[in-house]
């Protein structure tokens, strides 16, 4: 028989606990009568001599309570990884669904008002009689009708400080014309090609150069400010 130290378990069979009783009294100086043998057994910490046949059941036994509880703690942390996993993959779709709407609301209100843009100016530019000259309160009553109400101002800001509202005005170092300072003039001609009498026809072309390579006149005015050209 061999000696070895055992925790938490009570041996089935009486003799090895009375043994281990009588051996755990001994060494504590216990005065303990034998008939608490059991009762000391199975509420204290065993040391005893077990017989040998005995010895790899408990063995067995701790080895696999051991592997149960590391099992039990292994499952718990994988389950938390997987937690925190599914939780950040969720937040990350979430945020890629809403970049994505948000992108694709841009670009359909892009569209729709750039579509609303062309239609207005196709629709108004043709619609004012063709006179010898323009005051300036025409040329901006035409433009109030081409260009949407929230962008008007903007697109004033630049047509005041490019050309005055003056649909001849030439710059005489560059040769740039009209109400926007095309450069080429002949530019205008893309709008129309009455460009050179018809102030409608500029601010066609005009907004149409504003909406397709700033987006919009506010864009185009914010450049304008930032650089002193656009």
């Amino acid at each position: 028989m061999s000696r070895i130290s055992v925790r938490g378990f009570a041996v089935a069979s009486a003799t090895a606990v009375t043994a281990v009783g009588s051996v755990v009294g001994v060494a504590s100086g216990s005065t303990a009568q034998p008939n608490d043998a059991e009762a000391t057994a199975a509420d204290t910490t065993l040391l005893a001599d077990i017989p040998t046949g005995q010895q790899a059941q408990v063995q067995t036994a701790s080895l696999t309570q051991q592997a149960d509880a590391q099992a039990i703690q292994a499952d718990a942390s994988a389950k938390k990884d997987a937690e925190e996993a599914a939780r950040k993959a969720a937040a990350d779709t979430a945020i890629a669904k809403k970049e994505a709407a948000q992108k694709a609301a841009k670009e359909a209100k892009e569209r729709a008002d750039a579509k609303a843009a062309a239609s207005r100016s196709k629709a108004t530019s043709a619609d004012f009689a063709v006179q010898s000259s323009y005051t300036v309160a025409q040329i901006q009553a035409m433009a109030r009708q081409m260009v949407p109400s929230g962008q008007f101002q903007c697109f004033s800001n630049i047509v005041d400080h490019e050309s005055s509202w003056n649909y001849h005005a030439v710059n005489a170092g560059s040769g740039a014309y009209g109400l926007f300072q095309a450069l080429p003039a002949s530019k205008y001609s893309s709008a129309g090609s009455d460009w050179q009498t018809n102030p409608a026809t500029q601010i066609k072309w005009g907004l149409n150069y504003m909406d397709s390579r700033y987006g919009s006149p506010c864009q185009a005015w914010s450049f304008w400010q930032a650089n002193s050209w656009y």
